[in-house]
């Protein structure tokens, strides 16, 4: 029988989990996996049992927010022998898995979990951390970890916009020395992202278009402070409209990036605090952990049974 460890954050969202989970276990079980089940306790838990997991688990299952995706996938990062990790997500944004298209219903992201394919994703690299699809700093990305829970609960995605709004008054900026590919950009910004999402903090398309999550590098993104009200409102505009090549913005594609600032900056990582730091270096890991995700043909499989259905019909013609 094959073997599944199952950890969830049994307070994630509104705790919805709860009343769905003998149906999510029996989902499991007629899989035919043997079942071990973990309720995470604390900050951190997931990533603890992870790490410390006995060898012989064919796939790990975890459901919550993206920090408790962030912990479990930190952890797999930190074994020699890795397995695939399905994802049920039951946070209040969850934007890597509305990236995968991993569905918001538990019933069918439980399916999806045991009867998908294994995509192989890349994961970040920040410094000695690991992030799975953000790294950020400034403002809006803060938001995740300053925002009341409480107040997560009850608006969802609108505790992010009220939140950063209410930010605008007194906005950060930092002086940062960014190196990419040979390239050096010095300026002042009040945000700064590399991505791998299709969204942040639940804004879609904030990360540019044409993302791929297998492509060995990350979306950047980064926006520099306003000089007076105008600029501001531009920059505002640019993002309620999703118009990223604005003067006031640097948009690019990277495998490898450096920050240096003369002081320590916050930053965050999957919504969680990433601490406080002068240098950073982010490193895309291409491909470096299987994700579970819904079972479909890929492009290869497509245009091979279009051209197999073209022979077929020249033969037939031939005949």
């Amino acid at each position: 029988m094959k073997k599944m460890i199952f950890v969830y954050n049994p307070n994630a969202g509104r705790g919805l989990i709860r009343q769905r989970l003998a149906d999510v276990l029996d989902i499991f079980v007629k899989a035919g996996y043997e079942l071990v089940v973990y309720p995470t306790q604390s900050y951190r838990d997931a990533y603890d049992k992870i790490v410390h997991m006995e060898e012989g688990y064919d796939l790990v299952v975890c459901s919550g927010g993206d920090g408790t995706l962030d912990e479990v996938v930190t952890g797999m990062m930190k074994r020699k022998n890795k397995v695939p990790i399905g994802y049920i997500p039951t946070g209040t944004t969850n934007d890597f898995a509305s990236s995968l298209h991993i569905s918001k219903d538990m019933l069918n992201a439980a399916h999806t979990a045991v009867h998908g394919t294994p995509f192989a994703c890349d994961i970040g690299i920040f410094n000695k951390d690991i992030f799975v699809y953000v790294a950020a700093f400034g403002l809006f990305t803060d938001v995740s970890y300053q925002t009341n829970q409480n107040l997560k609960r009850v608006l969802g995605h609108a505790a992010y916009v009220l939140e950063g709004v209410k930010q605008l008054s007194n906005i950060p900026s930092y002086k940062i020395k960014v190196t990419h590919d040979g390239q050096v950009i010095e300026d002042e910004f009040m945000i700064g992202m590399v991505t791998n999402s299709k969204s942040v903090a639940g804004f879609k398309g904030i990360t540019g278009k044409q993302i791929e999550f297998d492509d060995g590098e990350f979306e950047v993104t980064l926006i520099r402070r306003p000089k007076n009200p105008i600029e501001l409102q531009e920059i505002i505009t640019a993002l309620l409209i999703e118009n990223f090549n604005t003067q006031h913005m640097y948009t690019f594609k990277t495998g490898e990036i450096t920050f240096e600032s003369d002081v320590e900056i916050p930053w965050t990582l999957d919504g969680e605090f990433g601490g406080q730091h002068e240098l950073v270096k982010i490193c895309n890991e291409r491909q470096a952990l299987q994700i579970m995700i819904e079972a479909r043909e890929t492009d290869e499989q497509i245009e091979e049974l279009t051209e197999n259905m073209s022979g077929e019909e020249e033969k037939v013609d031939e005949e």
